[in-house]
């Protein structure tokens, strides 16, 4: 009788403790679904005032020490070309150069498969790092006086970069955090209710595209520098208690 007793209360005391677990479930439950999400948006349109640009020339021979000279006598005609044009010495820069032997290569009647040393080419990289946009893409778009000069020039077309970049990420959340908190309390006053404390923000990744182009997002940020003119974004989600 007394075993009885004691597996009925045993079992009695544990149907009390599960209802209090199934309360507080229930409690929670509704206490975190008491939130409002909302997510902001900060834009910003600026232009780059830092302009990057590189050209590449090349010499070709059989003997290398011939190409090596030819080569200097092409590095020296360009870095003379540039500062004629107000370069200053100290942003030209050129890139070691690069050896590649050539070959030709031949397929006789048997299907047999030969090479031929084809010479030596030499080539070398020119770049500058410039705040003087306007006279960097002027540069850029006439470098057929460089080729006129008889040097095998190729140009690349220029990259644009802002050097206050960190000031524009700064305004970008505090526009998009602005955003939320309105967007928020605009939910909040719509559904009679009152905005209580920030409990998480989320802050998403910066994307800079061209204005008004058809450029997708990157999930880790997209950076375009092909575009003098930018235009960059960011997301902040915001996650507020409702009193």
């Amino acid at each position: 009788m007394n075993k009885n007793i004691i597996a009925i209360a045993i079992a009695a005391l544990g149907f009390v403790i599960g209802l209090a677990f199934l309360g507080n479930a229930i409690k929670n439950r509704n206490k975190s679904e008491n939130t409002i999400s909302v997510t902001g948006l900060g834009v910003k349109k600026f232009t780059s005032d830092v302009i990057a640009w590189s050209g590449n020339f090349s010499r070709n021979s059989f003997e290398l020490k011939s190409a090596y000279d030819q080569l200097a006598n092409d590095r020296k005609v360009i870095e003379n070309y540039l500062v004629s044009k107000g370069i200053p010495k100290n942003e030209i820069i050129f890139s070691a150069v690069d050896i590649q032997k050539q070959f030709n290569y031949n397929t006789d009647a048997n299907g047999r498969s030969s090479q031929t040393f084809a010479g030596y080419q030499l080539s070398q990289t020119v770049s500058i790092d410039s705040k003087d946009v306007a006279k960097i893409e002027n540069l850029s778009r006439n470098i057929t006086e460089i080729i006129n000069l008889g040097i095998e020039f190729t140009s690349s077309p220029p990259n644009y970069f802002y050097s206050k970049l960190a000031d524009v990420k700064h305004q970008m959340i505090a526009d998009a955090t602005k955003d939320a908190r309105q967007r928020a309390e605009k939910i909040a006053e719509n559904s009679g209710s009152s905005l209580g404390k920030l409990k998480k923000a989320t802050m998403g990744v910066t994307q800079i595209t061209a204005p008004n182009s058809t450029e997708e997002y990157s999930y880790g940020g997209t950076f375009n520098t092909s575009s003098k003119d930018k235009e960059a974004s960011i997301t902040i989600k915001l996650e507020y208690g409702v009193d």
